[in-house]
């Protein structure tokens, strides 16, 4: 049986990333940043992306950049 993709919206991204910010504080970074380069070296580059941009949201939730739960507007 095939696997069926499902998108992602950025919001659901952002919601992802602050759920994964909060169960893992501080760590929740490295730990995105290990994934990322594990599944490059696995030679899973989606999952790397993924992981990838996961990180980028850690980083502008960490920044205070973005506040979870709040509207989304990317520009």
């Amino acid at each position: 049986m095939a696997a069926t993709r499902t998108h992602l919206t950025t919001g659901d991204m952002y919601r992802l990333a602050a759920d994964f910010a909060e169960e893992h504080g501080d760590n929740a970074s490295d730990y995105a940043y290990r994934a990322v380069i594990c599944f490059e070296a696995e030679g899973e580059g989606d999952r790397a992306y993924f992981w990838f941009l996961l990180l980028v949201m850690l980083g502008d939730i960490a920044s205070k950049r973005i506040q979870p739960g709040a509207a989304i507007t990317i520009h």
